[in-house]
């Protein structure tokens, strides 16, 4: 007989540290290179490497307000590197993992979140419009190839779409909307604002 505890599932709520994103998303099986800087995000990365590297990715609603308002949907990631690059600055480097609501925060300079695991949801059909469209936008883009060769984590072809959500010429609040979305939803999104994309760019 199995053991007891290994019928149980895994908790669906987590408190996790907090790392504000500016201008940026991460997305599940994505990943992302960044500098921090700021105090109170430094003793985040310092709580997450305390309590087994891992934290919240979460984008502020207004990059330009220190401590402002922070989206209600973020992604749990690893914290893979943090190393020093300088005075007072950290690169570190993140693999994210699952979508998370916050359900609650608390701190003020850092943060630490009471996050609800969401599920993805079967993509269905939709994922192979949206990588067919991925398709015809990186033959026009050769470095975006390259870019999703490099930081592509998963061999799922979600992991191509959520991969592609992260470098487009795109506004941090259409970013975030694309997270907010199932997979269904945002291949469907996806697909479609890549083939406007280039239609603008060709001038069609």
């Amino acid at each position: 007989m199995a053991p007891l505890e290994s019928a149980i599932p895994p908790p669906r709520s987590l408190l996790l540290p907090v790392l504000p994103l500016r201008d940026v998303c991460l997305f599940p099986e994505a990943s992302l290179a960044l500098n921090v800087m700021r105090p109170g995000s430094i003793r985040a990365l310092d709580v997450a490497a305390r309590t087994g590297n891992r934290l919240l990715a979460l984008t502020q609603k207004d990059p330009s307000v220190e401590g402002g308002a922070m989206h209600g949907i973020g992604t749990l990631a690893d914290l893979t590197e943090d190393k020093p690059e300088g005075e007072d600055v950290r690169h570190v480097e993140l693999d994210g993992h699952q979508r998370a609501r916050v359900v609650s925060l608390i701190g003020a300079d850092t943060l630490v979140a009471e996050v609800e695991l969401l599920d993805e949801g079967d993509p269905g059909d939709e994922w192979g419009s949206a990588v067919e469209a991925l398709a015809r936008y990186m033959h026009a883009h050769a470095d975006l190839r390259a870019f999703l060769d490099a930081q592509r984590r998963s061999k799922e072809p979600m992991a191509w779409v959520n991969l592609a959500c992260q470098p487009l010429p795109i506004t941090a609040s259409a970013r975030q909307r694309l997270l907010d979305s199932g997979a269904a939803e945002r291949c469907l999104k996806i697909g479609r604002g890549l083939d406007a994309l280039l239609r603008k760019e060709q001038g069609a």
